[in-house]
């Protein structure tokens, strides 16, 4: 009996034990519960977008000169240092003159001699026809005479064209900028000989603003382009990624090839780009951003909150109760701005961007609005991808 009391009292005070470690682990997991996480939304809702395509692309110079010598002689001066920016009609080279000089000279000599032998012809006129009409001379003489007269005009005419020549001649020994852009290192040195047997090639000249940018859309593309464009020239930029930093220069879309590539199926197209500070050279590969339109309601949401598994695309959103809600979306177009979405959300939706892998269906939120700084328009803003309205 004293066997059996002793033995419940050892199983009573366990199991008082076991409830009280018990009580008290319950107490240090309610005191350890987390407190909602805290996250930031954004308020969507379809709007007006600016859409943009992006392409990839080869910049090429708006213009590349060759500056030749269009007359023969020995270069006396170079007026440009090798890869300087150059103006339109800025001398870049000098070629010997004397020559040039002289040939002006024998053609002015060559017109008083005409002139002074015209003269006479013309006064010989004068004297013969009363004479031949009064049939004291020959007309055959008088007829000599007024020929006299007509080749003498007629060499003199000749004459004023070969001042012009070799006043043209003379202005070909100053060598100058046919257009704006930097010139290459110099092809020759001063003292040789130019020019003479063929157009010597002095140096070349390339402008670098504005550049051009091609790149090829498949004729789907260009069609759609055609179709929903509403500018006449519209908006273009060039994005070129570094290690620095990313550039990126403004322009327009200029020109679209009137043949289709049979081998590739696209069309070529040209963007001008503005390079004042010439950050991008020819031959550049580039990201072109070609606007399309403005006219046209989405809803659109940011490519990296959206989630992917087995099941598909979805995000994750807040419902009315401050829980987390997974949504299941289909998408339509994208690029790295922005994702538009036809299936799933609809206007009015407080969008989660943060924290998003800490999130569960299910889990208990506490939101910031931060549509202002990180909504669609905000993003539009900050990449300027809004395009003027001009």
């Amino acid at each position: 009996m004293k066997h059996t009391k002793k033995i419940l009292s050892t199983i009573f005070l366990s199991s008082l034990i076991i409830f009280t470690a018990c009580s008290e682990e319950k107490q240090v997991v309610q005191k350890k519960a987390n407190p909602p996480l805290k996250v930031n939304t954004i308020t969507i809702q379809k709007e007006f977008i600016p859409i943009w395509r992006q392409y990839t692309g080869i910049t090429k110079s708006s213009s590349q000169q060759e500056v030749r010598a269009r007359v023969s002689g020995i270069l006396e001066k170079i007026y440009f240092k090798d890869g300087q920016k150059v103006k339109k009609g800025q001398k870049l080279f000098k070629i010997e003159q004397n020559q040039y000089i002289a040939a002006i000279d024998e053609a002015k000599a060559k017109k008083a001699q005409d002139e002074a032998g015209l003269k006479l012809a013309i006064a010989d006129v004068s004297r013969y026809k009363p004479l031949v009409k009064e049939g004291l001379a020959p007309r055959a003489t008088l007829e000599q005479y007024e020929a006299k007269q007509a080749e003498l005009k007629a060499r003199i005419f000749g004459d004023d064209a070969n001042i012009k020549k070799a006043k043209l001649n003379l202005s070909y020994t100053i060598v100058k900028a046919p257009i704006d852009g930097k010139v290459s290192a110099r092809l020759v040195d001063i003292g040789n000989l130019v020019g003479h047997s063929e157009a010597t090639l002095l140096t070349k000249i390339v402008n670098y603003d504005p550049i051009y940018a091609y790149f090829s859309p498949s004729q789907k593309d260009a069609r759609l382009f055609k179709k929903y464009r509403n500018k006449e020239r519209p908006g273009a930029f060039i994005e070129v990624a570094g290690s620095a930093e990313t550039i990126r220069l403004d322009g327009y879309v200029d020109f679209a090839n009137n043949t289709v590539d049979p081998l590739t199926s696209t069309i070529t197209m040209r963007a001008t780009i503005k390079n004042p500070n010439t950050k991008v050279f020819p031959g550049t590969f580039v990201y072109i951003n070609l606007f399309v339109n403005d006219k046209f309601k989405f809803l659109m949401v940011p490519p990296e909150v959206i989630l992917n598994d087995q099941l598909g695309s979805y995000v994750y959103i807040a419902d009315k109760d401050n829980k987390v809600k997974r949504v299941d979306i289909k998408t339509n177009y994208s690029n790295k701005y922005y994702v538009s979405v036809k299936e799933g959300l609809k206007d009015g939706d407080k969008l989660i961007v943060s924290a998003l892998i800490k999130l569960k269906a299910g889990m208990s939120i506490k939101t910031a609005d931060v549509t202002k700084t990180h909504g669609i328009q905000a993003i539009l803003k900050k990449n300027n991808l809004i395009p003027n309205k001009q």
